[in-house]
């Protein structure tokens, strides 16, 4: 694996979302659908029954140990109650592409809405920006986020990213936010 199994900040603990995080994610995804539904993809929000839940987890999980995506699940620093996801993914300039294939990192981020505003989204996204710079491939950062999302568009700007474009992902307006890596 490229990127560190577990990592913890100050208030989390990141590791690999696995399909034993099914139980504890669907009531998370079932209260939160109105609040994630209008800025992640349905792929990722949509709560199913807990052995297809299990399984979408399970090939998350999957895509981590193969260094195509790192996607981690943002808990509690005693890692007791599920707060989000926050992710890593290589790209080039089209899209995502495995990581022998990149020279770029995508950040990703969601949280429950009763945790929302407390700085934790940072704290999740601070840690991706580490391993990006630990990962010798990447020449800079990006992270996309809504222009409506608000509360997710200062993420990147608290965390030194400048907003170098706007893109349309059908009728969405995207805010793009790079920071370069030494």
């Amino acid at each position: 694996m490229t990127a560190p199994h577990t990592i913890r900040t100050k208030r989390l603990l990141l590791r690999p979302i696995c399909a034993d995080d099914a139980p504890a994610l669907l009531p998370v995804l079932e209260a939160n659908q109105d609040h994630l539904g209008r800025w992640i993809p349905e792929h990722v929000w949509r709560p199913v029954p807990l052995p297809e839940l299990a399984t979408r987890l399970d090939g998350f999980a999957a895509a981590f140990v193969a260094d195509r995506e790192w996607r981690y699940a943002i808990l509690s620093s005693d890692g007791a109650t599920m707060i989000g996801e926050v992710d890593l993914f290589s790209r080039d300039a089209l899209g995502r592409v495995s990581y022998p294939d990149a020279d770029r990192a995508e950040i990703g981020y969601w949280l429950r809405g009763d945790l929302s505003g407390r700085g934790l989204a940072t704290e999740a996204a601070r840690a991706m920006l580490e391993v990006a710079r630990s990962l010798p491939r990447f020449a800079h950062v990006m992270i996309r986020c809504d222009e409506l999302n608000a509360p997710s568009c200062a993420v990147p700007g608290r965390l030194g990213f400048t907003l170098t474009a706007t893109e349309r992902d059908g009728a969405d307006v995207l805010q793009v936010w790079t920071l370069a890596l030494p």
